[in-house]
């Protein structure tokens, strides 16, 4: 068995998240790069790229609404041509950096609300997804299974990753638990390694609303935010590998056209 392990990186400014980021890197087989719209900057972005090709992790763009006070976590009532065009722009911003530092860009996914926008709201999935299919037909998206993200994904043929978060809780339908809940945020780390382990060989979470969520899996991930993201990472990889559990990204095209040069 095997699964990829991926964090939200590049999220702050200066040297805290270079710090924080290096430290969680090794931990990681894929990790998503903010793109300078709900966190992080051209000089944040370009730091964080070396981190990856430094630890031979596989980069992801992370777009989010234009919320960098909210962190992108507030929800804005964006028209769908104005996802379409943003999240088109901050994938292409950091394709074309990573491009140019021999860094081959393997997915998108969306960040915070705009990505929970995408969970219920068509008009909105259908932008991220087509978006991410005009930078490259072959660009996979990372989504939460069973929401119409995952649907417009697929039906507009963008390739989808399917993603669970062993330190989010969830509800019996699926989404994630408002952070407004109690208990909607994992932060022991052995209890988010028993929940990844239970996720990867069962295929399942408790809901926090009573009874389980069953799913498919193919990349867990760690909110790179949240304050033991390290020992977290840690803790996940370290149990998942004394299963018998194989850390390695998920199988991505190499896409080398003038769109996304790798």
């Amino acid at each position: 068995m095997f699964v990829d392990l991926n964090a939200d990186v590049g999220e702050s400014f200066g040297a805290w998240t270079l710090g924080h980021d290096e430290a969680l890197f090794p931990f990681l087989s894929s990790a998503n790069v903010a793109c300078g719209f709900h966190a992080g900057d051209p000089v944040t972005m370009h730091a964080t790229l070396k981190l990856a090709r430094q630890f031979g992790v596989g980069v992801g763009a992370h777009p989010g609404f234009p919320d960098r006070v909210g962190f992108g976590r507030r929800l804005l009532e964006a028209a769908p041509d104005e996802v379409y065009a943003d999240v088109l722009y901050q994938v292409s911003a950091l394709a074309g950096m990573a491009a140019s530092m021999g860094v081959p860009l393997r997915h998108v996914k969306a960040h915070g609300a705009l990505s929970t926008r995408g969970w219920t709201h068509a008009p909105t999935a259908e932008a991220i997804a087509q978006a991410v299919r005009d930078v490259h037909p072959a660009l996979p998206l990372v989504v939460l299974p069973a929401t119409l993200l995952e649907t417009e994904a697929r039906r507009l043929g963008v390739p989808v990753v399917l993603e669970t978060f062993p330190e989010r809780a969830y509800l019996r339908d699926g989404r994630l638990a408002p952070r407004s809940m109690p208990g909607s945020s994992i932060h022991d780390p052995q209890e988010a390694a028993r929940r990844a382990v239970t996720m990867v060989k069962e295929g399942r979470v408790q809901a926090l609303d009573g009874g389980f969520f069953e799913f498919e899996v193919d990349t867990l991930c760690i909110h790179g935010d949240n304050p033991n993201a390290v020992e977290i990472a840690r803790a996940v990889r370290h149990a998942l590998e004394a299963e018998g559990i194989e850390i390695r990204a998920f199988a991505a095209p190499h896409l080398s056209s003038p769109e996304v040069p790798s």
